[in-house]
C-alpha cells in the first residue's frame, strides 16, 4: 500500500503553535493535502494524551484513527523531547523523535519521563540528562519504540549543530549507536547533502513538516509502499528499505531558516566561503555569526558537493500549493484570494500532493488557471530564483519576475521534473 507520512509536528500545548493543532483539525487538513498518516506529536502532554485517548481509537495494528471516521486518516504516537546536559566539556541541546505502539507504552513513557522534568510545562519537554539515556531509557520501556534525531543540522538544537551538537552518532550515543537507524534531515537540509556523509549510508534519511499549525503539515514527508501498521512502517525505516520507503519529500532546502551563515539583526547573509573570509565573525556587530546547515554539512562531509551515496534513497523536492498560487499572485501566503484558491483546486484535483506530483499538465489544465499552473510547472522543474534563509529567517523562493505575474500561456510543452 502506498501512502504519505508526516511523522513530526506539534499540538497545541506546544510553545508558538496554533490553537487548531488537534487531531480532528489535523484529520481533515490530511485529507486535503493527501496524507494517509499523521504523528500527533506531543503525546508526554498530560492534557494532550487524555485528548489523544479520548478522540482515537486504536486499529490493532499500532496505529490510530478518530473514533468517529475509522477509515479515514491514520496516527502514530509519536513525540519530540529536548535533551540540555554537558558531555566531552561542551554544553549539548538535542531534540529527539520519539515513536511509540500504543497507549499502554506510552504511559509508561511518561510516567518515567515525569520522575525527571515537568512534562506538563510544553508539549516538548526539558531534560537535564543526555540524550544517550534517554534512548536507553525508553528503549528500556519498550525496545519497540523508534528514537530518531530530529532536524539533525539545526544550529542550535540538534545532533549535529554548529552551536550544540556532536560531529557523529557514535561521538552522542557511544556504545548506544546502534540502535540509532535513522535522522531526521530537517528543513534546511535534504538528503543530497547529507549524502556526502559516508558516515550516514547506512542511515535511513526522513523527512517531516515539525508543523506547528495545521496548514503546514506536509511541507516535507515521506512516501511508504508497506502494510499500513506500526511495526512495518519502523521496520522499513529501521532496514533503510528501498522497496517499503519509496522517496522522501523535501522543501528546497534554501527554503529553510538555517541553511546559510549569518545576523538577522545586521541583515548579513553568507554563503559558507563568504563566512570562512570573514572568520565567522559578522562584520557589522563583531560578533559570532550563526552557522547555518550547508556550512556545517560542508564541515563534516567527505564527499564533494554532488555525490550520491551508494544507498541513496531517492527525494524530490517541492513548493507547497499555498505558496505557489501566492507568488502566481503576488501577495502573501495569508491572504484571503490564496486560500480560495487553494481550497477551490484541493476539491477539483483531489489532494494538494496529486496536484504538485500526480496530475498531468493536461488532467490540471482543466481545473488550473494557466499563470497557476505555470508555476506548478516551474517547481517540478525546479526552475526557481530562491534566496537562502539564515539565522532563523526562512529563505524566499520566487517563481515568477515581478514583470511575469499576470500573464497568461507563458509557454506551450513543460516537461516534468524527475527524482534526483
Amino acid at each position: 500500500m502506498k501512502f504519505i507520512a508526516d511523522l513530526h509536528l506539534h499540538s497545541k500545548y506546544s510553545r508558538a503553535t496554533s490553537q487548531e493543532m488537534e487531531v480532528k483539525t489535523l484529520a481533515s487538513w490530511a485529507k486535503r493535502k493527501g496524507i494517509k498518516l499523521l504523528g500527533t506529536g506531543d503525546f508526554t502532554h498530560p492534557l494532550y494524551f487524555l485528548d489523544l485517548k479520548s478522540k482515537l481509537d486504536p486499529r490493532g495494528n499500532g496505529l490510530l484513527a478518530l473514533k468517529e471516521e475509522p477509515g479515514g486518516t491514520h496516527f502514530m504516537l509519536t513525540a519530540e523531547v529536548s535533551n540540555m546536559f554537558s558531555q566531552g566539556g561542551k554544553s549539548r541541546r538535542i531534540h529527539t523523535l520519539i515513536f511509540a505502539p500504543s497507549f499502554e507504552v506510552v504511559e509508561r513513557i511518561n510516567s518515567r519521563l515525569a520522575k525527571y522534568g515537568k512534562i506538563g510545562s510544553d508539549g516538548r519537554p526539558i531534560f537535564g540528562f543526555s540524550a544517550k539515556d534517554l534512548l536507553k531509557m525508553i528503549l528500556d520501556l519498550s525496545p519497540d519504540c523508534l528514537l530518531i534525531p530530529a532536524h539533525a543540522w539545526t544550529p542550535w538544537f540538534s545532533i549535529f549543530g554548529a552551536n550544540s551538537g556532536f560531529d557523529s552518532i557514535q561521538e552522542c550515543y557511544e556504545e548506544e549507536s546502534k540502535h540509532i537507524r535513522a535522522i531526521e534531515t530537517g528543513l534546511s537540509s535534504d538528503p543530497e547533502m547529507n549524502w556526502r556523509l559516508s558516515a550516514l549510508d547506512d542511515i535511513t534519511l526522513v523527512s517531516n513538516s515539525d508543523a506547528h499549525s495545521p496548514s503546514k503539515i506536509g511541507r516535507e514527508a515521506n512516501v511508504f509502499d508497506c502494510e499500513m501498521s506500526y511495526r512495518a512502517i519502523t521496520e522499513a525505516i529501521r532496514k533503510k528499505d528501498p522497496r517499503r520507503i519509496l522517496y522522501t519529500i523535501e522543501f528546497f532546502p534554501e527554503e529553510g531558516k538555517y541553511h546559510y551563515d549569518g545576523h538577522r539583526n545586521c541583515n548579513i547573509l553568507f554563503s559558507p566561503r563568504e563566512t570562512r573570509k570573514h572568520k565567522s565573525i559578522c562584520p557589522v556587530c563583531g560578533k559570532r555569526l550563526t552557522v547555518g546547515v550547508m556550512n556545517r554539512v560542508e564541515e563534516l562531509s567527505d564527499r564533494p558537493e554532488g555525490a550520491i551515496s551508494p544507498k541513496a534513497i531517492p527525494a524530490l523536492r517541492t513548493v507547497p500549493l499555498d505558496e505557489i498560487i501566492a507568488d502566481t499572485l503576488g501577495v502573501g501566503a495569508n491572504a484571503a484570494s490564496v486560500e480560495k484558491e487553494y481550497l477551490r483546486l484541493v476539491e477539483k484535483g483531489g489532494s494538494e500532493f496529486d496536484i504538485l506530483l500526480e496530475l498531468s499538465p493536461e488532467q490540471l489544465s482543466s481545473f488550473t488557471p494557466p499563470n497557476i499552473l505555470e508555476g506548478i510547472l516551474r517547481v517540478r522543474e525546479g526552475r526557481l530564483k530562491i534566496t537562502p534563509g539564515y539565522d532563523g529567517v526562512f529563505g524566499k523562493i520566487e517563481i515568477f519576475s515581478p514583470a511575469e505575474r499576470g500573464r497568461e500561456g507563458l509557454r506551450e510543452e513543460p516537461k516534468q521534473m524527475g527524482l534526483f
